[in-house]
């Protein structure tokens, strides 16, 4: 395992330096820039600004510069604040939101799926799959605004904005709800899917049908013998899942106001802040390569018939 561990963290090196030299030089090619919408100054005061942030220097010297320097520069919109304070201070509400999306996504996904698979092709099985199929086809942005027309605004159980919750001492607060559930029923209804049909295929294996024979009850049947083998695909899954709860919360973020580094990642693109957006990539890129190698050991872990290749 740990030569595997090695041997993933030397390759993904190459992948980072190619996605911080992507979104740098697009940055740089795309129009306007980090001062052009502050109010008018004259080419001297411009100039001291270029200077200051290292502007004036060739485009190679300003990329190693963020590269070896990322987390300590400052922000071009904050000047009092580094990129590596902002993340520190904004990624925990990101975090939050996306581990309460995983657990409805998991509880729900999972939920369904094994229900489904109990009785294919009968009711219990298409209402689940309907279900599944509604939250596929209905996007994060569209599937938002609905909920918040239904249960906050006509209903009002919950509130329409905000994440007041994560700033006091409580774990969980009604206004998390809906954004939560908005990022994670979408992806609940790929779990589902795929729980569906790893449970189909491991309930016909000749071990299932031992273990019934031997007096197994049908609980311990679907928890010992089939979960593990069921929930593989699932697992495969959970890579690109997490990079798209991730993905998803910036716009979960814009949706329902919510204090995240989403919604600075959003405003750092339209500003042109150039240090900020880097340093986001960066970030949201290892965690994601980080969380994949995660996976990968957990699916050698529960199928012996993989190895450490």
């Amino acid at each position: 395992m740990l030569k595997f561990i090695l041997r993933r963290i030397l390759e993904t090196i190459p992948v980072l330096l190619c996605v911080a030299a992507m979104t740098f030089f697009m940055c740089r090619l795309a129009p306007g820039g980090p001062f052009d919408e502050d109010k008018q100054v004259t080419a001297e005061v411009r100039e001291l600004l270029n200077k200051q942030f290292n502007l004036d220097q060739p485009l190679h010297k300003q990329f190693i510069q963020y590269i070896t320097h990322l987390p300590t520069l400052q922000s071009f919109k904050y000047p009092n604040r580094t990129v590596g304070e902002i993340i520190s201070q904004k990624f925990p509400v990101s975090a939050k939101l996306g581990f309460f999306a995983m657990c409805i996504a998991l509880g729900l996904g999972v939920l369904f799926g094994v229900i489904a698979s109990l009785r294919p092709n009968t009711y219990i099985d298409y209402i689940p799959s309907s279900l599944a199929m509604i939250g596929i086809c209905l996007p994060t942005f569209v599937m938002g605004p609905l909920l918040m027309l239904v249960f906050s605004l006509q209903l009002g159980w919950f509130p329409a904005t905000g994440w007041g919750g994560f700033s006091g001492d409580q774990f969980f607060a009604s206004d998390m709800v809906l954004p939560s559930v908005t990022l994670g029923f979408f992806y609940a209804a790929y779990i589902s899917r795929l729980t569906r049909g790893g449970m189909l295929d491991i309930l016909t294996q000749d071990y299932i049908r031992t273990a019934k024979a031997k007096g197994a009850s049908g609980l311990r049947v679907i928890l010992k013998h089939s979960l593990r083998g069921g929930l593989l695909p699932v697992i495969s899954f959970m890579g690109p899942a997490v990079a798209g709860l991730i993905a998803g919360s910036f716009v979960i973020e814009t949706i329902f106001a919510i204090p995240g580094l989403g919604q600075d990642f959003v405003k750092s693109a339209f500003n042109r802040d150039y240090t900020l957006v880097l340093g986001v990539v960066m970030f949201y890129a290892t965690l994601i390569i980080l969380l994949n190698l995660i996976v990968d050991i957990l699916q050698v872990t529960l199928n012996p018939k993989l190895k450490f290749d």
